[in-house]
């Protein structure tokens, strides 16, 4: 196997726009900050992206892209009903039990109720709940989740327990790798992020004496002041101080944003609205390739075809500084190859890398167009002939 580069050069100057500016400059009173594009796979800013941190209440945000998987899966049903153990319930609930969602000793309650109280709520009663009823304990959900991050390439992440407290330094995470969970959930489980993350309020439990229903907001800031916005999952304690994983779409164009480590919650607020304004503001996208549109060929080993066209998944961009003017937009095509039979339809086999003269390369997936069944025996020796005389 090696490494093919095809540089798509008709393409390349097809792209070629007015002089292009310096990447914008932006400015954060976040000691963590770390922007990404998911239409192009663009580092928009970075701001000590690695160091290690604690999530605070962001961990949950595996907690329910776990969740999500498993009822994708079929292995957890949203009408699933789970018990309040008793135990549970004493350790998190009162004041000393941070946020909440109100549940009661031996109450039962449904999948998808305990989602929207740890996604729009934030309870740490809902997230224990959770883990206990899909795995039986929350240290049997907290190992699932650790196989979760490890799937997902989050290699400086490690998750104690499913709510995010504070546990002497078990639990931590990047802001990377904070980004790269909310893509995933954003990307693997759409219907279930559109259907939990957008809420703005939700209503459970009942208040001591009076009985009156308790609702509580979304404390998302983005919520109702930046177009788009639907997600994710905010975080505090003493020790993390204040961040926010958040994201939103305008234009068919979605950005990720991580703050953390600041000091207030208006300043969360502050920080977090003015840092995905700059992203829509500041930088445009460039179109590349529509969804389904070949971009290249593909050579293939063993297989029924010599070659399989690479396309598109979705629509592809560039992201370039807004009001740019104009120098060529380099692009190629890499994968390992030939890549071997069989070949899934839609499979991702290779990567459009995109290099412009002011942003970092972006990279983004390709997928084969059509299945490539493993040729048969007399193929495979066509095949080594082939190769053999060239």
């Amino acid at each position: 196997m090696f490494r093919n580069s095809l540089f798509l050069l008709g393409f390349a100057a097809a792209c070629t726009l007015p002089a292009v500016a310096a990447a914008p400059p932006f400015e954060t009173a976040a000691p963590v900050a770390y922007m990404v594009d998911l239409s192009s796979g663009a580092v928009l800013y970075a701001k000590d992206p690695d160091r290690r941190i604690p999530p605070a209440s962001m961990a949950k945000m595996m907690t329910t892209h776990l969740a999500f998987r498993m009822i994708q899966r079929g292995e957890a049903k949203l009408d699933q009903m789970c018990q309040v153990r008793p135990e549970t319930w004493r350790q998190w609930h009162g004041p000393q039990a941070g946020s909440t969602m109100f549940l009661s000793p031996g109450e039962q309650v449904s999948v998808e109720n305990l989602l929207h109280g740890i996604v729009t709520l934030s309870g740490n009663d809902a997230s224990v709940v959770l883990a206990e009823c899909l795995a039986g304990t929350e240290a049997a959900f907290a190992a699932q989740m650790n196989a979760e991050a490890r799937r997902l390439g989050m290699t400086d992440s490690n998750f104690g327990n499913s709510n995010g407290w504070p546990d002497a330094g078990v639990t931590f995470t990047t802001a990377r790798d904070l980004a790269r969970l909310a893509a995933a959930t954003i990307q693997e489980t759409p219907e279930l992020y559109k259907a939990f993350y957008r809420k703005k309020e939700f209503t459970w439990g009942r208040t001591l004496g009076g009985g009156a229903p308790i609702t509580q907001g979304n404390r998302n800031p983005l919520l109702g002041k930046i177009a788009g916005a639907d997600g994710l999952k905010t975080g505090h304690t003493a020790e993390a101080g204040y961040g926010f994983t958040g994201s939103a779409e305008q234009n068919g164009r979605r950005i990720i944003m991580v703050v953390a480590g600041l000091g207030s919650f208006n300043q969360r607020i502050d920080e977090s609205v003015k840092f995905m304004d700059w992203g829509f503001r500041a930088w445009k996208s460039q179109p590349l390739f529509r969804k389904g549109e070949k971009v290249a060929d593909a050579r293939v080993q063993l297989g029924g075809d010599d070659e399989v066209a690479l396309v598109a998944p979705r629509d592809l961009a560039v992201t370039l500084p807004a009001g740019v003017g104009g120098s060529s937009i380099r692009v190629r095509v890499v994968y390992e190859g030939p890549i071997k039979a069989p070949i899934r339809a839609g499979q991702p086999v290779a990567q459009l890398v995109v290099s412009t003269a002011d942003t970092p390369p972006q990279t983004m997936p390709l997928v084969a167009a059509k299945a490539v069944a493993e040729a048969g025996f007399l193929g495979r020796i066509w095949n080594g002939l082939t190769s053999l005389f060239g």
